[in-house]
């Protein structure tokens, strides 16, 4: 540029595609407002920008109490007309979204609103979501802090395939209506939200979830989505799903209160499987670990079993049945509950020369407790003997319960199990 001299050198001389390409990369509305100053021939492009960004600090305390700040966003929403994707997390007034929405109902493909942040969201009624169905062609909806008691009245979104809501409080019957007005979602999260009684919902086309619910009450999911490949349901006491043919994640988990029922149905395809909590029903731990035969990594972190509040330790299990039932299971992480009902008197009675594991390939076993600290020793020897392809075994002993002597002597095994086998074995 400096070789250049003044003949149509510096920016000047950019064609306007490759202006236009760069500045489309922008969507901070600070970056933006800054570049439409520089010169006219930048602010002729901003209308065709794709997005449009507003951070929390987008405008100072000032602006947003004297309504400045709904005037600059009305304002950039409306030189922008060919908008796609418009993410609000700055305060705003919700009295004025509906115009917005309405200047780029054609174009808006992406829709991402903090409403917890929205100045009037507690002075209006119910339908201050209704809104959004001016938008008819989204594709993408993301809505934080919202108030879901009632559904709202968007009428059928076709075009809609990505929903996400964050830190709401919920009633089931809002959930259902809500979700029958998006037929055609493939990916749905619902996080960190509040709500109890029975959430169902049938989605034709869903191919990713992610549930995660908060309190210790009793919740129940009822799904029925034919094309789920992925599952994350967190907070639920009873879980059934219709149409997991097709499922390859599946993870499960209750931090709080019990986890009653899963009716999962064969799971053919699993590839990934999670259980965590506190307490499962053992019903529960049983119906999932049978259809989910075909499993390769599995991931075992369930604290007790038992009904109502009796928290007990788990049953007894079989290795070689557990083994033989699961014959693709490549990786598997044990905590400390499953691991010792692999431990147990009878457990390793089956073996014979002819059994073997003949896929697993890692072990993750965390250790909790010295009790029968022989038993133990003598299951980690025949995983490492009868796993034919195993390459590591990572021994965790975390928490240990017992501080006396008998720790340090399990301790001390542990080691001397872990030098015998120092190339697939280690502590940590």
């Amino acid at each position: 540029m400096e070789r250049g001299g003044g003949g149509g050198g510096g920016m000047d001389s950019v064609p306007d595609g490759v202006v236009q390409h760069i500045l489309s990369m922008l969507s901070n509305v600070r970056d933006v407002a800054a570049c439409a100053c520089v010169c006219r021939r930048w602010r002729e492009h901003v209308p065709y920008l794709p997005a449009l960004f507003f951070p929390r600090n987008a405008f100072d305390a000032a602006a947003v109490g004297g309504g400045a700040a709904d005037e600059a966003i009305g304002r950039m929403v409306a030189a922008v007309e060919r908008l796609r994707e418009l993410v609000i997390y700055c305060p705003f007034s919700l009295a004025r979204l509906p115009a917005w929405l309405a200047m780029r109902s054609a174009s808006l493909r992406v829709l991402e609103l903090r409403m917890d942040a929205a100045a009037d969201r507690d002075a209006l009624d119910a339908g201050y979501l209704d809104c959004i169905a001016l938008a008819t062609g989204l594709e993408e909806l993301r809505l934080w802090g919202v108030l879901l008691t009632n559904a709202p009245a968007w009428g059928p979104l076709q075009g809609l395939r990505v929903l996400e809501i964050v830190g709401a409080p919920l009633r089931d019957a809002a959930v259902t209506d809500l979700l029958a007005a998006c037929p055609s979602l493939t990916d749905l999260s619902l996080l960190g939200c509040d709500c109890s009684g029975e959430v169902s919902f049938s989605l034709p086309m869903l191919q990713r979830c992610r549930l995660d619910f908060l309190g210790g009450g009793n919740c129940a999911l009822l799904l029925a989505a034919p094309r789920l490949q992925s599952l994350e349901a967190q907070g639920f006491t009873w879980i059934s799903l219709q149409g997991g043919h097709s499922l390859r994640r599946l993870s499960i988990a209750k931090s709080t209160g019990r986890v009653y029922k899963v009716d999962t149905g064969k799971l053919p395809d699993l590839e990934f499987l999670s259980l965590r909590g506190v307490q499962w029903s053992w019903a529960a731990v049983s119906a999932v670990l049978q259809c989910a035969s075909q499993v390769r990594h599995l991931v075992m972190k369930i604290e007790f079993c038992g009904e109502f509040d009796v928290l007990q330790p788990f049953p007894e299990v079989d290795l070689v049945d557990f083994f033989n039932g699961h014959p693709r299971l490549r990786k598997f992480e044990i905590h400390g509950a499953m691991f010792a009902a692999l431990c147990q008197r009878n457990s390793l009675k089956n073996l014979d020369s002819r059994f073997t594991i003949p896929c697993l390939e890692e072990l993750l076993i965390t250790v909790r407790s010295p009790l029968n600290a022989e038993q133990k020793l003598s299951t980690l020897e025949s995983l490492v003997k009868y796993s034919v392809n195993l390459q590591a075994m990572v021994i965790r002993i975390s928490q240990m319960k017992n501080c006396h002597d008998a720790a340090d002597d399990f301790f001390e095994e542990i080691c001397k199990f872990k030098y015998t086998n120092y190339r697939k074995v280690r502590i940590e």
